[in-house]
């Protein structure tokens, strides 16, 4: 159960969550494909990674078409990881642009990868989306970010019966730790998860590795948040 000679291709593999899947892959002789919007930080990443084994290539995962061409660009994989995303929490009060900002930046992005992914990845192969531990423990002010989740927790079951014998998971981190500075949202983090501490980059880019490797899981969402969803 490795990820040695088979091809991986991760939407949003640039920085954080999949930056240190696409290391971690690297180092297990996968041929690894990250995706992203910026080319400027793609290249980042690959003089970062430094491997013959990775490929990097322009995407907008917010644009159908742009994902239909990037598929047909990479053509055949075996595995396909979606932690690409980025946008704003608010309350219900909230204006149109922020409630719908979850959905149209995080759920969608992932449902028209997911779709233009399958004509070309391995019957044996897996894709693993992203969610995040709010679906089950939603915190105030973030009624759209919390219901994406739990919309993209569903999607992972129900992807996992229509696509079969594809394997497809779920990931759900907790709040992780990156390269920002976000020291009162780690504290407040830290007093709700049983673990007392935030995540590490690396703990949930095992998580995925085990997601695409195991090959008697799918339909299931792994929750790599410290015990934020059982306090």
């Amino acid at each position: 159960m490795n990820l040695t000679n088979q091809r991986v291709v991760i939407i949003g593999g640039s920085t954080g969550i999949g930056l240190g899947t696409a290391k971690e892959a690297v180092k297990q002789g996968a041929n690894v494909v990250i995706a992203g919007r910026s080319l400027e930080k793609l290249k980042q990443a690959q003089s970062e990674i430094n491997s013959d084994l990775l490929q990097i290539l322009q995407v907008d995962n917010k644009d159908e078409d742009s994902l239909k061409s990037f598929f047909h660009q990479v053509g055949q994989f075996d595995h396909l990881f979606t932690p690409g995303a980025a946008y704003v929490l608010g309350p219900i009060t909230s204006d149109k642009e922020v409630a719908e900002s979850c959905f149209q930046n995080k759920f969608w992005p992932q449902y028209y990868a997911a779709k233009h992914a399958l004509p070309y990845i391995a019957k044996e192969g897996s894709i693993v989306l992203m969610s995040g531990a709010a679906s089950q423990r939603p915190i105030p002010g973030v009624a759209s970010y919390a219901a994406c989740n739990g919309a993209i927790e569903s999607l992972g079951k129900a992807l996992a019966i229509e696509l079969a014998p594809i394997r497809v998971n779920v990931v759900s981190p907790g709040t992780i730790k990156t390269e920002k500075d976000r020291k009162e949202a780690y504290e407040a983090y830290e007093g709700m998860a049983l673990l007392r501490r935030v995540g590490d980059v690396n703990e949930i880019a095992h998580s995925v590795i085990y997601l695409m490797t195991n090959t008697y899981t799918t339909g299931t969402t792994l929750f790599t948040d410290g015990g934020y969803v059982l306090q």
